[in-house]
């Protein structure tokens, strides 16, 4: 008798700049799941961040247009309940495991992690708390610098605190040459380099359409971009490096390079670096991804100046597994296959899954009520 097939919630799409991205790394990772060893389920976020269902999902997922498809589905549905953006849940039966593949908001920021919780199932990748963490860029610098690992100075902004924070005073601190980004949001999204007090106006008034807490950062000029990724939950181990190398023309590592247009970016992998710095940087991903709290997988980035000195740029808790994406790649160059990764990270959501089953939570019957004396002192109202 064969052994039952894990059965996998595969969920994608989301209400972020991410949609489509998310998408692409969906189908990467059903073509890549073991067929006999895995049944797969797919339902999709629409850009509003509503459930569809699975029959709908399946629809877009074969080509239909997405918005010809999400119009139809959402004329049949009752807004005015409660739980309409989650009521597509109940096409989803006897599933084993949920695996979000959503990319940005609602799938990285810890919200639907704590669906997971609720509904109490396993799910791959971080919790919520450790996901919201990850997320929030100035979250994590703060994180970083309590464990000691090294990233890159900033300023924090938002609207109450803007008028004390113009080009001038943040250049006089960080440098003439400034990134400003949105805390919460992922893959340069309503992200700028400036380079004076016009450029930064203009992009932190874009930066703060897409969060209220914008991060202001120290440039490191012509950087190596290195990347390395993480397997694990209490033990995690790291790959080999894989680099960036964006063309003489751009900027930086922007969307358009990471997602869309590659054919001007070389990868290198593995990275050819020395070995004290790739120890180095080992170290500070691993440290950096424990502090955090992280489990499953993450990619984490980093910026190498030219005196070869390493900083922290930003985890990646939900990596892109699209066919650019180098999470998967820095696996596959230090002799884990596509497929078989996808193993190992669905090993490790039950396992993180049934070590939180370990936890006791007491339920302390409070009995009668019992008030103390209350005393009104009138003369110090």
């Amino acid at each position: 008798m064969a052994a039952k097939k894990t059965h996998v919630a595969l969920l994608f799409g989301g209400n972020s700049s991410e949609h489509d991205v998310s998408k692409r790394s969906a189908h990467n990772v059903f073509d890549a799941l073991k067929k006999d060893l895995y049944d797969v389920d797919i339902f999709m976020f629409s850009k509003a961040g509503i459930l569809m269902g699975k029959e709908a999902s399946l629809r877009i997922w074969n080509g239909e247009n997405e918005d010809a498809v999400v119009a139809e589905e959402m004329a049949k549905m009752d807004m005015s309940n409660v739980l309409a953006p989650i009521a597509a849940l109940s096409d989803i039966k006897d599933i084993d495991i949920f695996w979000p593949v959503i990319h940005g908001n609602l799938g990285e920021d810890g919200t639907i992690q704590g669906l997971f919780k609720l509904l109490n199932k396993p799910f791959i990748g971080a919790p919520q708390t450790a996901s919201g963490m990850a997320f929030d860029k100035e979250l994590t610098k703060r994180i970083m610098n309590q464990a000691g690992v090294r990233n890159t100075n900033y300023v924090l902004v938002t609207p109450e605190n803007k008028s004390e924070n113009d080009y001038a005073t943040v250049a006089a601190k960080l440098g003439e040459t400034l990134f400003v980004k949105p805390a919460k949001q992922g893959s340069s999204v309503g992200m700028a380099m400036v380079k004076n007090a016009e450029e930064y106006d203009r992009a932190l008034a874009d930066a703060l359409q897409y969060d209220f807490k914008v991060i202001i950062e120290e440039t490191i000029l012509h950087p190596r971009e290195l990347e390395i990724s993480i397997l694990g939950n209490e033990a995690p181990k790291a790959s080999k490096l894989g680099e960036v190398i964006v063309p003489e023309s751009d900027a930086f590592y922007d969307y358009n390079n990471k997602f869309v247009d590659a054919s001007g970016v070389v990868f290198d992998l593995p990275a050819v670096v020395e070995p004290e710095l790739e120890a180095e940087i080992t170290d500070m991903a691993l440290r950096a991804y424990q502090a955090l709290e992280l489990k499953g997988l993450t990619r984490i980035d980093f910026l190498v100046d030219a005196n070869g000195v390493p900083y922290l740029g930003e985890p990646n808790t939900l990596p892109g597994m699209t066919n650019i994406s180098l999470y998967p790649q820095m696996w596959e160059v230090s002799g884990i296959s596509y497929s078989d990764l996808l193993d190992k990270i669905i090993e490790y959501g039950f396992a993180e899954f049934e070590r939180n089953t370990k936890i006791s939570y007491d339920f302390v019957s409070l009995g009668d009520e019992h008030v103390g004396e209350k005393r009104y002192n009138a003369d110090k109202a």
